[in-house]
């Protein structure tokens, strides 16, 4: 049995891991990074099936190529193949409006939703003889960890939080000979989230106080709905726009996979959602907007920017990763993003807020140690050697992209 990866090893995003065992061969999530322009993985051979751990595109991104190319069948929980199925969707009209040529078109997309296949948590999917156990990964609702059983038992992690968050419920451990782990925050700790969602509030209050609105760029999927139900513990008025709203209509329809389904149409009840230029219009009146994208590449967030650049009052809260070469990152290190091609300085005040959903350095270091395995690889991360001294006596393996690694 080997494996290899066809991106996102030694870096976070663009996601596929080929396991191979004699004529079979699986491919664990197949994505792209969504920069300026999209970065893709290393074409895909021949496979048997796809086996999505969730939907956001780094892991999901490629699913239309690879169902057009192979015409397999692709493997993920439901709310996981729903909101994937929206992604892509939304990642053509982007490339469109962008101008960027694209891997996959319409009908590929059209064709890759037949080819869905759902299961839940606890379910055993065989493939000829390799049986797979799904699992809980904690990230957000419908996230999953694939436990492959053949001579040697191996936990493919995708993208794994163990601390459970007002959405989810975290990870747990699950024995194994071999673990393949995700690293994407090697070396670095969160803050509580407690005292995060403290610390966020009490700003949103701050801002609104000396008369400004409070942006908040958030992921449709997983970190909006984080928001919302942080925004529910306090009374502002408070906008939604974008994805989010859809997503979360998603989430409610698939019960099982949400931490407390009550709770979350509570906090969008608590919301006004809206859209277009009345939305905006509405929203400049609020206490703080909600909206995507989360990095500022695109969306509505651009819209709200732009009104309140000159506001030195306003602020824009970001809530999470800003990936290499995105608006989002742009802000943070130049204070700058690029709007319609022009470069813009906001006045208003920058801020960052850890509401990651993936393991800090030691919540991986004691995932490990609950599972006790034999031999881990680390991937999706660039600084993956911090986490391998920390798991000191364990044998670690630390694979390049192409690379293929027996196990």
């Amino acid at each position: 049995m080997e494996i290899q990866f066809l991106g996102g090893a030694s870096e976070v995003g663009r996601l596929g891991m080929l396991l191979r065992r004699g004529p079979q061969t699986l491919l664990f999530d197949y994505g792209l990074l969504p920069s300026r322009p999209p970065k893709y993985p290393i074409e895909a051979p021949p496979v048997d099936a796809l086996l999505l751990s969730h939907a956001h595109l780094d892991h999901s991104g490629m699913i239309p190529w690879i169902t057009s190319a192979y015409d397999i069948e692709v493997y993920g929980t439901p709310p996981s193949l729903d909101i994937a199925d929206l992604l892509l969707e939304d990642s053509l009209k982007v490339a469109d409006l962008e101008g960027f040529r694209t891997a996959f078109d319409e009908q590929d997309v059209a064709r890759s939703r037949k080819m869905f296949r759902s299961f839940s948590f606890g379910d055993v999917l065989d493939f000829d003889g390799v049986e797979v156990l799904t699992h809980s990964a904690g990230h957000i609702p419908g996230a999953t960890m694939f436990e492959v059983n053949v001579e040697k038992t191996v936990l493919f992690s995708g993208d794994l939080h163990t601390l459970s968050t007002d959405l989810v419920l975290g990870a747990k451990p699950v024995k194994c000979d071999i673990l393949v782990l995700e690293s994407t925050y090697a070396g670095r700790q969160h803050p509580p989230r407690e005292q995060v969602q403290k610390d966020f509030l009490r700003k949103i209050k701050q801002v609104n106080q000396r008369g400004g609105i409070a942006i908040v760029p958030a992921f449709a999927v997983g970190r909006t709905q984080d928001i919302l139900l942080t925004l529910a513990r306090e009374r502002f008025y408070a906008c939604l726009n974008g994805m989010g709203k859809t997503v979360n209509s998603i989430y409610i329809g698939h019960k099982g996979f949400v931490r407390s389904v009550r709770k979350l149409k509570d906090a969008m009840d608590k919301v006004n959602v809206v859209g277009g230029r009345k939305g905006l219009e509405r929203a400049l009146k609020s206490d703080v907007i909600v909206t995507t994208s989360g990095m500022l590449d695109g969306g509505p967030v651009i819209n709200v920017i732009e009104a309140l650049r000159e506001d030195v009052k306003s602020a824009i809260l970001l809530t999470g990763y800003q990936v290499e070469g995105t608006n989002g990152r742009r802000l943070v290190e130049k204070g700058e993003i690029d709007i319609r091609g022009v470069k813009v300085r906001p006045k208003c005040e920058v801020q960052k807020f850890d509401f990651s959903a993936h393991a800090g350095h030691q919540d991986l270091v004691r995932f490990v140690e609950g599972c006790d395995p034999e031999k881990v690889v680390l991937m999706h991360g660039d600084n993956r050697k911090l986490l391998a001294d920390a798991l000191e006596g364990r044998e670690c393996v630390m694979p390049m992209e192409g690379e293929w690694v027996q196990l």
